[in-house]
């Protein structure tokens, strides 16, 4: 499947997030959009309405490394789910394999978890599962592959592993549960999904 995979500082500055994690160069230009220019002062810089909202859809897809029509496919899910359509299509987001593979700390970005996912060294309840899109439920063990726990990549990626509410994670077998999606006062990307909302409204 197509993948972004293009400059990826040019992206962060673009929204002014570090949004792929730790980057030298965002830090040192993140007050800079791209372009040679930057803001270029003859077009001004106030956005139209419509503008930032795609900007705040746009900036979710790269977040979670979703493409278009599988972004419009969640949005679609959490309009027909009950509760609040902003909060359950970032659910929906947080609940993806890769995201929880790079959640767990098996990889340091989640493309690096998607790659993981998608070389057959995750498994879900015992069974490999080389999804990356694929929709965990509550209760979910998702584990690193019997064959692939040496993998260097892994073991340096859990090094610096971050604890979530909605996770459990046992550092001797190295697998996790996924206890529920996370309520959104939990997800800790900064993003306006209000606005992802008002834009497929329209």
């Amino acid at each position: 499947m197509a993948r972004y995979i293009g400059p990826k500082t040019k992206i962060a500055r673009k929204f002014g997030a570090a949004i792929y994690g730790d980057d030298k160069n965002f830090e040192k230009r993140k007050n800079q959009p791209p372009g040679q220019h930057g803001v270029n002062k003859r077009r001004g810089s106030k956005k139209s309405e419509y503008a930032v909202q795609l900007m705040e859809k746009q900036k979710a897809k790269y977040t979670y490394g979703i493409l278009e029509r599988q972004f419009a496919n969640l949005y679609e899910k959490a309009n027909r789910a009950k509760g609040v359509t902003g909060e359950v299509l970032l659910q929906l987001c947080e609940s993806r394999l890769d995201n929880v593979v790079y959640r767990f700390g098996f990889a340091k970005t989640r493309a690096g978890a998607r790659q993981l996912v998608s070389h057959r060294h995750i498994t879900v309840n015992g069974e490999l599962v080389n999804i990356p899109s694929y929709t965990l439920k509550a209760g979910d063990v998702v584990a690193i592959r019997e064959k692939s726990k040496s993998l260097e990549v892994i073991a340096n990626s859990l090094a610096y592993k971050s604890n979530y509410e909605w996770l459990q994670f046992n550092d001797e077998t190295k697998q996790g549960t996924f206890i529920a999606a996370p309520e959104r006062i939990q997800i800790p990307e900064d993003l306006k999904e209000q606005l992802i909302v008002e834009l497929y409204s329209k």
